[in-house]
């Protein structure tokens, strides 16, 4: 029984496989693109040195190449930023219903640990 389950979902299988791939490959990918940019900064910065390219060539590239790595950086620190981000809390104490009063609208302040 165990041997036809698997046949039976080896196209499931085969498919999360290579979806798992894919997303590897992407992060990757994108892990690399920034140090890609830097070089391509380096050897534009080299190439102006030894008079292979103008001035306006390369501001021209070197603006888009800073846009590209500004937009990386914008990327990367926005999930993070969100993530770190945590609910304002208040410095009142909350109150809590005291089980041993009657009245509903009786209650007990405590202070919670922060």
């Amino acid at each position: 029984m165990l041997i036809i389950d698997k046949l039976l979902l080896s196209p499931i299988y085969a498919t999360v496989w290579a979806a798992r791939q894919i997303q590897n490959t992407i992060q990757q990918e994108r892990e690399a693109e920034p140090a890609q940019i830097t070089a391509e900064l380096s050897e534009l910065y080299m190439r102006l040195e030894a008079g292979q390219i103008s001035e306006g060539e390369f501001a021209a590239n070197e603006t888009e190449l800073l846009d590209r790595l500004d937009q990386l950086q914008a990327q990367e620190a926005g999930p993070a930023k969100a993530r770190k981000t945590r609910p304002v809390e208040s410095n009142r104490r909350k109150r809590i219903p005291n089980p041993r009063n009657t009245s509903e609208n009786e209650s007990t302040p405590i202070a919670l640990p922060r």
